[in-house]
């Protein structure tokens, strides 16, 4: 017997493309259109051709005509989109999510292109500000932060209905805040220490103008991450200096930078004196990466991060790492299911899995920020 073969193929995707950037899920749309959900989920997965009555109820239900939702391929138009970071020359490729009103393209270069394989693009860069889409972009979560473990939350958005995409824009903490003041991810991930020993709040009130929530997701020692076979004789960051052993560093702007130079002031050495300083690595897993791969022997890394690459750990500061959310998308679908996501059991095993990861916080609500004040 000959098993079905597919039959709606790219029209199919378009369905699923446009009814998830309307952030539907397949009962709500075959409600929407009076068919069955049987007949969309046949459709979208390319076993059938839709009849007549049915692409026209779709089509409808979905604000499109027959021939953008099942005629033949087009290229689509050319749409304005807000970069969060330099996205390249005409036809490099782009994620794309709508945050707020607008669209904003993530480039996908660097440490962005890959975990295991090449990353999914959304669309193509047509000129400055502006991409050309690959299909409808859907709804997607857009974060930004240090935090290795944000990825997890792809998977429990992905499950509910309608599905949530997630984009993970990996940077220090102040950039991660600039970026959600300036309306270009939804959720910054922080671990900034306050004047007071506090965590997050002053530095996302001083960055975050119009109010935020911050959500707890997880805490972790941050120290002094080094060679395993240096585990004897370095006791300190004084050891790495007067041994002038060579540094792996942060960005300006993360809080690991912060520790590293606290514990230079604290001991009375010039950075510049350190074989390394000048060095930038983009996160905690790049800093232990460099250090197993030899390129450096010291850095300061969260106690997690040296744990997946086997290196030895000094503690030195406890830290939290909340989710700031600005207030103008408390409200929005994307936080709505990230709040849902971070009470997933999956996600608090997987988070409760990693070495060195407490999450007492998880999912709660710490704080509220309001407003700056504005001119007298």
């Amino acid at each position: 017997m000959t098993g079905q073969q597919p039959a709606a193929g790219g029209s199919g995707m378009r369905l699923r493309l446009a009814r998830q950037a309307r952030g539907f899920s397949q009962l709500q749309l075959a409600g929407m259109a009076q068919v069955s959900r049987q007949a969309v989920s046949a459709v979208e997965a390319g076993l059938s051709d839709p009849s007549l009555r049915v692409a026209l109820a779709l089509s409808r239900a979905l604000g499109m005509t027959v021939e953008e939702l099942f005629g033949p391929a087009v290229t689509g138009p050319v749409v304005a989109a807000r970069p969060l970071a330099p996205v390249g020359p005409p036809g490099a490729r782009v994620s794309l999510a709508p945050v707020g009103d607008a669209l904003v393209a993530l480039p996908l270069s660097g440490g962005t292109v890959t975990r295991a394989g090449f990353s999914p693009a959304g669309g193509r860069v047509s000129g400055p500000d502006a991409v050309r889409p690959l299909g409808p972009p859907r709804p997607t979560l857009v974060a930004a932060g240090c935090d290795p473990a944000l990825p997890l939350l792809e998977l429990p958005l992905s499950l509910q209905d309608p599905p949530m995409s997630f984009a993970w824009w990996p940077c220090a903490s102040r950039e991660a805040l600039a970026l959600a003041e300036a309306g270009l991810v939804h959720v910054a991930g922080a671990h900034l220490r306050g004047p007071g020993g506090e965590y997050n709040t002053a530095a996302a009130a001083e960055i975050i103008t119009g109010g935020a929530e911050v959500i707890g997701f997880c805490s972790w020692r941050e120290g002094l991450v080094i060679r395993p076979e240096l585990a004897g004789s370095v006791r300190d960051l004084r050891d790495v200096a007067d041994a002038g052993l060579r540094v792996v560093n942060r960005g300006a702007g993360a809080e690991a930078r912060s520790v590293l130079d606290r514990e230079l002031a604290r001991f009375g050495i010039d950075p510049e004196s350190v074989t390394g300083y000048g060095s930038q690595a983009t996160g905690h897993l790049q800093v232990a990466a460099a250090i197993a791969a030899g390129l450096a022997d010291a850095g300061v890394a969260s106690e997690p991060a040296a744990l997946a690459y086997g290196l030895a750990f000094l503690p030195l500061a406890d830290e939290r790492f909340d989710l700031v959310v600005p207030a103008t998308l408390a409200g929005s679908r994307e936080i709505q299911a990230l709040l849902r996501a971070l009470s997933s059991q999956w996600l608090l095993d997987q988070l409760a899995s990693l070495p060195g990861y407490t999450l007492e916080n998880c999912g709660e609500r710490l704080g509220t920020l309001p407003p700056a004040a504005g001119p007298p």
